[in-house]
């Protein structure tokens, strides 16, 4: 294995996370091991800026993938394209990732189309190769190539499921929203506001995921609580910056979007 999977150098410029439990040693781990991972999680839990906080930490290029309806295998392995005089091959992410050694990273790749998953089985056992039928090349990925794919279980459904078959290709992680001590320290620091206003927002959004599954098809995610104390630390009317950037993302039900306001007027005392 080389000397850069031995050595993990901790750079200056990673992006701020604050881990919740061991997916930081986890996450390091699998990537020496040469595994690839599969993240869980609900909608703004900090899945995409973990991965952005791990690439920075392990010093590796990072490609990042928001898979849809219309994504194919030739999306991420690449495409002839037609130039003056000729056609020329372009990479796509998944092979700059494999040929540079970097970490290619599928955000909700239940949402993309059935023939890319087959493109990273390969991938994703002991093989590490990524075929290339277009040009007849047959990759064999970097030692510090890393696969890793995330979605949100709250959005399965039996026509846009992993395959078992793929799930047990990946060691698995399951993230939530951060407890709540927690998740007041990540507004202090993400965003410079006081205890007391991290300490309400938090309070606020445990009161709105006490609605998942009722009122709500999904909850306030950190995300959203981080926009809402963005607004406020500029000066924003509190219970104007809620609307904004809790309750208006979250529903379309005028009732349903009252409730949510009663329950920010009654935190902000209003």
């Amino acid at each position: 294995m080389s000397e850069v999977i031995q050595n993990i150098n901790v750079s200056e410029d990673e992006p701020f996370y604050l881990a919740s439990g061991n997916e930081v040693a986890l996450f390091e781990n699998a990537w020496r091991h040469q595994l690839p991972v599969l993240i869980k999680g609900p909608t703004g839990c900090g899945k995409t800026r973990f991965i952005r906080h791990m690439a920075a930490r392990l010093g590796r290029p990072l490609y990042t993938v928001a898979c849809h309806d219309d994504l194919t295998a030739a999306d991420l392995v690449g495409r002839h394209l037609i130039g003056e005089n000729s056609t020329y091959w372009v990479d796509g992410p998944l092979t700059r990732a494999v040929r540079e050694g970097g970490i290619c990273y599928l955000d909700e790749v239940v949402e993309a189309r059935k023939d890319t998953t087959v493109v990273l089985h390969p991938l994703s056992d002991d093989r590490r190769i990524l075929p290339i039928e277009r040009t007849g090349e047959v990759l064999k990925a970097s030692p510090e190539f890393m696969l890793v794919v995330s979605y949100n279980p709250g959005y399965q459904n039996l026509m846009k499921g992993m395959k078992p078959s793929t799930r047990q290709r990946f060691i698995s992680m399951s993230f939530k929203h951060p407890a709540p001590a927690l998740e007041q320290k990540i507004l202090r620091q993400e965003c410079g506001i006081d205890e007391l206003l991290a300490k309400r927002l938090v309070s606020l959004a445990k009161a709105f995921r006490a609605l998942k599954d009722h009122d709500l098809e999904e909850s306030a995610s950190t995300r959203l609580l981080v926009y809402a104390a963005t607004l406020i630390k500029d000066g924003f009317d509190p219970v104007e910056a809620c609307r904004a950037a809790l309750v208006e993302p979250l529903t379309d039900d005028e009732e349903t979007v009252e409730a949510l306001m009663e329950l920010v007027y009654a935190t902000f005392g209003q």
